[in-house]
């Protein structure tokens, strides 16, 4: 993934009601993949499967909180390959919690599967949170060209986050603001689980002179394996959020980072975690159209 997406400019209102997933039967939803990039690029980002999950299982359980969801994106999901259906297998459904596993897949081919937990909140036993990392406001931060209708995003301290020239800790801060905010609980937290995704790659190789993810799909094959978030309660959220990325170790052709997701006012909605691919390009991978390489 790199900020300067080949994907067109969508709208924020757009890319909510692609994450408004329909049903189709039990336990089934259909989820459509959204238009092909102006460039024509191919692949789907995860996290926009992983949000559509969040809210198919929030349909599926009315009355309860999505708290978790863990997925693994094992098989690219095409933009032009039609849309992608939803199976949900129920595990346990109580009067407290329930869970689910759900498989996304494609033209009869299994491309996601998704562990999500679900609860009905409960008052406090005890509470603590990690508090807002001291970082520059969003208004001494970097414009960050990421284009979508509704949303604007800035760096901390970081200029071009894709350029392999600019070196920096294995740390990210990232301001995201948008709009307005889906009323809704299910479509909110899918909007903050979609940008989960977006920088854990940067994030990794910003520690690495001459490696960055201008290269993705070029000469570098990348791509999030997996995305695990949690969602803290109360939940909701307005104004600017503050996404803090840490990579704590990359080798052996992957990479881990951990994250949280802060209000500028100081609280802690979301923590998530990233599983990423970073290899060589393989010359079987160079044959593949790079629009369509992860």
């Amino acid at each position: 993934m790199t900020t300067d997406s080949a994907q067109k400019v969508w709208t924020l209102d757009e890319l909510v009601g692609l994450f408004d997933v329909e049903p189709a039967g039990e336990n089934r939803f259909i989820a459509q993949t959204g238009p092909i990039g102006e460039e024509d690029r191919q692949v789907v980002e995860g996290t926009q499967v992983l949000s559509q999950i969040i809210v198919a299982v929030a349909k599926r359980f009315p009355g309860k909180s999505v708290r978790s969801a863990h997925a693994v994106f094992s098989r690219a999901v095409l933009a032009a390959a039609g849309p992608v259906e939803l199976e949900i297998d129920v595990i346990n459904e109580g009067r407290s919690t329930a869970t689910a596993v759900v498989a996304a897949k494609q033209n009869g081919k299994r491309c996601i599967t998704a562990t999500v937990l679900t609860d009905v909140p409960t008052e406090d036993v005890i509470r603590h949170a990690l508090p807002l990392p001291e970082v520059k406001p969003p208004a001494q931060a970097n414009e960050c060209r990421m284009p979508m209708t509704g949303r604007e995003i800035r760096l901390v301290d970081v200029v071009d986050v894709n350029s392999p020239d600019e070196v920096g800790p294995p740390e990210l801060y990232a301001w995201v603001r948008y709009d307005k905010t889906p009323q809704r609980d299910d479509l909110a937290k899918a909007l903050i689980a979609y940008f989960t995704g977006h920088l854990g790659i940067s994030t990794t190789m910003r520690a690495h002179e001459g490696i960055g993810t201008a290269q993705s799909h070029i000469t570098v094959s990348t791509a999030p394996m997996t995305v695990t978030v949690s969602f803290h309660e109360p939940f909701g959220f307005d104004g600017w959020l503050l996404y803090t990325h840490e990579s704590t170790q990359v080798g052996a052709g992957m990479s881990y980072v951990r994250g949280t997701v802060h209000t500028e006012a100081g609280e802690l909605i979301a923590s998530f975690s990233q599983d990423a691919l970073i290899r060589p390009l393989r010359q079987t991978d160079a044959a593949i159209k790079e629009q369509a390489r992860i």
